[in-house]
């Protein structure tokens, strides 16, 4: 006759062992430099403050922008990082060339050694009228013309009053004119603005430089409907009424659609 089995009886748990305070900070420091590096080396968030770039990028859109993609390659990185060279249509993030600390953002439309001109608003690169889907000519501000012959018309028409043409620009720029057409330079590009009309771009203060340029914006993380020239206002009391304008209509003036839109 078999003796029944023995029921199994568990042993004593184990204890968890508890994370300790110096086990802790460790960790919380290891999470906070890696965040650090993100967003010193390659993320960096920017908001958008004109309508230069509608309706591709809004007033009021925030991006992150990838600042590694046109870093500088280095050997030991490069088989992780994809870095590469600024193309003809990528947007990009640069430092302005006419005013100092100013973040700018536009369409790269010409690299080193493009023939750029424009007739009656349309460009035309190395002799070749350009396809752009992604442009618009907004003309319901009365302060912008619907017609400007400097700005439709670049570089055959000369500036006019009231252009806002850069005069160390406008003093540079014969030299870099090859029959009728801008020369874009070795080391620089020919940025312009989606929204044609509403742009200050190459046109009115040159080429941006190689150096300048800080990255490429990858997509929308939030959008919230501001007015525009809302960024001129620098005020102490205004910059608190607008943080709590957007506190209080957060829901109802983020633009939700917006959100997580891949920028191209």
């Amino acid at each position: 006759m078999r003796e029944p089995k023995k029921k199994k009886t568990a042993g004593p748990k184990k204890e968890k062992k508890r994370e300790t305070p110096l086990e802790f900070l460790a960790s919380l420091a290891v999470v906070l430099v890696t965040g650090m590096f993100i967003i010193t080396f390659n993320v960096q968030a920017f908001e958008i403050p004109s309508s230069s770039m509608e309706d591709t990028l809004l007033i009021g859109d925030h991006v992150f922008v990838d600042r590694s993609t046109y870093a500088p390659a280095s050997t030991w990185i490069e088989p992780v990082m994809p870095y590469h060279e600024v193309r003809r249509g990528d947007i990009v993030v640069f430092l302005s060339p006419s005013q100092a600390g100013l973040y700018v953002v536009k369409r790269i439309i010409g690299i080193p050694g493009d023939r750029i001109h424009l007739k009656d608003g349309v460009v035309y690169r190395n002799g070749q009228a350009l396809h752009e889907p992604y442009v618009t000519h907004y003309c319901d501000n009365v302060s912008v013309p619907c017609y400007s012959p400097y700005r439709d018309n670049f570089p055959a028409e000369p500036p006019t009053e009231g252009s806002q043409v850069n005069p160390d620009w406008q003093m540079e720029m014969p030299s870099h004119l090859q029959g009728g057409d801008l020369v874009v330079p070795p080391d620089c590009f020919f940025g312009m603005g989606d929204n044609r009309l509403a742009s200050y771009d190459s046109r009115f203060w040159g080429f941006i430089p190689r150096q300048n340029i800080i990255g490429r914006p990858m997509f929308i993380y939030w959008s919230f409907d501001t007015p525009a020239h809302q960024w001129e206002k620098t005020g102490l009391s205004d910059r608190v009424a607008w943080m709590g304008h957007v506190v209080w209509h957060f829901f109802g003036g983020t633009r939700w659609r917006r959100t997580a839109k891949v920028v191209r």
